[in-house]
């Protein structure tokens, strides 16, 4: 099963709470948070990856 990750913004200006990425199998091992951005205020540093 690929890989999944689920972020929260943290940008008080942002109304969007949390989003998931669904990964293919060809996503490099090495991929993280830092390399998204928020899709709805587009912010880099405002992610934090949620941990269960």
């Amino acid at each position: 099963m690929p890989k999944t990750l689920e972020a929260v913004c943290t940008d008080d200006d942002c109304t969007l709470d949390m989003f998931e990425l669904h990964y293919t199998y060809d996503m490099p091992d090495e991929t993280g948070i830092t390399d998204f951005a928020c899709p709805y205020c587009g912010g880099t540093d405002c992610l934090d990856e949620v941990e269960l």
